[in-house]
């Protein structure tokens, strides 16, 4: 259904579109790749494509659904972590970054935090894990299929939030990453991404936060040119300052359920 989507939208693209656009679509047993979209005159022609499969299932759970029914259930005392976002989740190799780990990623490229929230369910509480790390909230900043305030998006953190606790599952968010406007790919997309509403949410309700921010970003604030090539999504070099961070949190948020 995506597919079949995503091919009539590199028919439409126009002249001057990011290049990364133009092989976007990437799949495996595991992963359902759709990389974020620079703001261009094809944002429209981009959601026109979404829309048929939106309209079925506004959460996209079709994408996860046989693999999920493949995963068997946690081993006796196995701590099962599933990583739960966009794009930024959806390219991160999470045996490479965690080997030996029983970690599960389930992103999906694009998405919002409204869709995250309908799936949440199915792809992180019917996995049974010990914790959920949740990296989410650009697409919602940038506008990707509606405009939402800072408090909107709050909401959807607290109300998947509120699912993990209920199911028992410990939290870990994950700071927004910083962006740079050294390519054209990424020179419309700079805004200010500053990491400390996120952190004080997890302060009041006690879940864990990994800051990726410090640890990405140049002295200028912005995302490292050799961490990145689009100026959006971390390299392996990225991903590889952002595991550590994670697994703290994860740490300290395990920690934290037991007591």
């Amino acid at each position: 259904m995506r597919r079949a989507a995503l091919a009539c939208l590199a028919a439409c693209l126009p002249i001057g579109a990011p290049a990364f656009a133009q092989d976007h679509y990437q799949s495996s047993p595991e992963r359902r790749i759709v990389v974020d979209k620079d703001w261009g005159p094809w944002l429209g022609p981009y959601r026109a494509t979404l829309v048929p499969s939106l309209m079925q299932d506004f959460g996209e759970r079709y994408l996860y659904a046989p693999v999920n029914r493949a995963l068997p259930p946690p081993r006796p005392g196995e701590r099962r972590v599933v990583f739960l976002g966009d794009s930024i989740t959806d390219l991160w190799d999470l045996s490479r970054s965690f080997p030996g780990k029983p970690y599960v990623n389930r992103g999906i490229g694009s998405q919002v935090t409204a869709q995250m929230l309908l799936r949440f369910h199915q792809d992180v509480i019917a996995l049974r894990p010990a914790a959920v790390v949740i990296l989410a909230g650009v697409n919602d900043l940038q506008g990707v299929l509606q405009q939402e305030t800072a408090e909107q998006i709050e909401t959807h953190y607290e109300a998947m939030a509120d699912l993990a606790d209920r199911h028992g599952i410990a939290v870990v968010f994950g700071s927004i990453l910083p962006i740079n406007n050294y390519t054209d790919n990424a020179r419309d997309m700079l805004k200010e991404r500053d990491p400390a509403t996120l952190r004080a949410f997890c302060r009041r309700r006690g879940y864990g936060f990994a800051d990726y921010y410090p640890a990405l970003a140049d002295a200028h604030g912005l995302l490292r040119r050799d961490l990145t090539r689009d100026g959006l999504h971390p390299l392996a070099s990225g991903y590889a300052r952002m595991a550590p961070i994670a697994q703290a949190a994860i740490d300290h948020a395990l920690v934290r359920r037991k007591r």
